[in-house]
């Protein structure tokens, strides 16, 4: 990112994404210390909770620069407006349709779509963005992981 305008979108992405990881921990710390997680086989492969807040902030900073790239770098802004509000309501959904009303199927369901979601990102603009591509591809893989979870706690329990 070379000049201000980059940067300022940067910061945009990077507030709204912080955003939706603020609503969605609402829901997250309640929900990953209560008896209901507690008591679910979960996977074996499931990382320690510590490690999710940093994987998602990780994940929310390299996922805002990758828009930052990508706004600057698209034709039709619209349809990027649009993929992006719809990855952001999956991603914030998630959250409370797992935890809060432990609808692990509609989780799994959400997180699916999600996972799909961003793959079509890192595929579709690829020929765009090139090797500016690999700020999306953490996300990506995060979440063929946390889709596995989801899946692990749908079919064990």
């Amino acid at each position: 990112m070379k000049n201000k305008s980059s940067i300022i979108r940067f910061v945009i992405f990077l507030v709204i994404n912080f955003a939706a990881l603020g609503i969605g921990s609402l829901f997250t710390t309640s929900g990953a210390s209560s008896d209901w997680y507690f008591n679910l086989d979960k996977a074996p492969w499931t990382p320690p909770g510590w490690i999710f807040g940093l994987a998602w902030t990780t994940l929310m900073i390299f996922f805002s620069v990758y828009m930052a790239y990508l706004w600057q770098s698209t034709k039709n802004n619209k349809n990027l407006i649009g993929l992006f509000v719809a990855q952001w309501i999956l991603n914030v959904s998630w959250n409370p349709i797992f935890f809060k009303y432990h609808l692990v199927m509609a989780g799994l369901i959400i997180i699916v779509s999600l996972t799909f979601l961003v793959g079509y990102f890192l595929f579709k603009y690829y020929a765009e963005l090139k090797i500016k591509s690999v700020f999306i591809l953490p996300y990506f893989l995060w979440l063929i992981i946390a889709t596995s979870l989801n899946l692990y706690i749908c079919l064990m329990n």
